[in-house]
């Protein structure tokens, strides 16, 4: 049995003891999750955060922009920012479940790794994409597998936990990936000011949307500003802003019991037709069916982290 597959076992064993159920698990450290699907679906919406995804057993494929990007046991995905995407299960049963873990970046400590240049440079200069599939290397498992193990250690956790986070943000930063994050950390860089733009629309997503004022908040020209963030996240800045709304009123009917027209001034929107009409593009339901079909479903939704 070779060293890789060995790692793969540990945590096959190590996530498939903690997650009793389909669904997805919030485990005691810091940004770490762990998730299981015991058969295929259809592309569920989701908000991907900045986040390595790892599967162990199965195979997963995100939606963005109409591109898929397929993952398994050889290939990780890695979104560099907040992404607006579809995930689906391809593989999985209730004999050989999918089951992967979920691992938040920490872009300050990539800005910190980067500063202190004992990496190598990336010939890379052209913006890429903010999502891409990368290749899962024995170092990489390696550190997963460490991290993983302390959670039969339940008191080395503060103290050991962080050291283990940082070798694993070494080694993406060393990984066929390091160039799409190091543009996000560059903070005199186009991916940089983007990622800034969309803190502001998360906070801001219910308010009227001028791009040449979040052009110059970011201090891009509006036309650079749209190419880079549409480059980035599959989007212009306005559907952008639409999708977080969207989604904010869903959640707004779902869990507050808001009706249709209330969720909808909520988020922003003057007119609760328009807001029907573009919810229904989005969701494939009328938002009072589709309300309906998610109370009835237990598995509600897929959570951003988890794909």
């Amino acid at each position: 049995m070779t060293n890789t597959q060995s790692l793969l076992d540990a945590l096959i064993q190590s996530i498939d003891s903690r997650t009793p159920a389909p669904g997805d698990y919030s485990m005691p450290i810091a940004g770490l999750g762990f998730y299981r699907r015991e058969q295929p679906a259809a592309p569920v919406v989701c908000m991907v955060e900045p986040c390595i995804v790892l599967v162990v057993q199965g195979e997963k494929q995100l939606w963005v922009g109409g591109e898929g990007y397929p993952y398994d046991a050889s290939r990780f995905l890695v979104t560099s920012l907040d992404i607006p995407a579809n995930s689906q299960v391809l593989v999985a049963s209730p004999e050989q479940p999918c089951l992967g873990l979920t691992f938040k970046l920490d872009l300050r400590m990539l800005a910190e790794l980067i500063a202190q240049g004992d990496l190598p440079p990336t010939r890379e200069r052209a913006m890429m994409k903010g999502v891409g599939i990368g290749s899962v290397t024995g170092g990489m498992l390696a550190g997963f597998a460490r991290l993983v193990a302390l959670l039969d250690e339940p008191e080395a956790i503060s103290v050991l936990a962080p050291l283990v986070q940082r070798e694993i943000h070494y080694r993406l930063l060393k990984s066929d990936q390091a160039a799409r994050l190091r543009q996000i950390c560059s903070v005199d860089g186009q991916g940089y000011r983007i990622a800034k733009a969309i803190d502001w629309l998360k906070l801001n997503f219910a308010a009227a949307l001028r791009v040449e004022e979040l052009a110059a908040r970011v201090q891009m020209s509006a036309a650079t500003f749209h190419h880079h963030f549409r480059q980035l996240t599959a989007m212009s800045p306005l559907q952008y802003q639409k999708w977080l709304r969207l989604n904010e009123a869903r959640r707004l009917m779902l869990n507050e019991h808001r009706d249709v027209s209330s969720a909808a001034f909520k988020v922003g929107y003057e007119s609760p037709s328009q807001f029907s009409r573009e919810y229904s593009r989005l969701f494939g339901l009328a938002p009072k069916r589709d309300i309906a079909l998610l109370r009835g479903r237990s598995d509600v939704s897929d959570p951003p982290g988890s794909d």
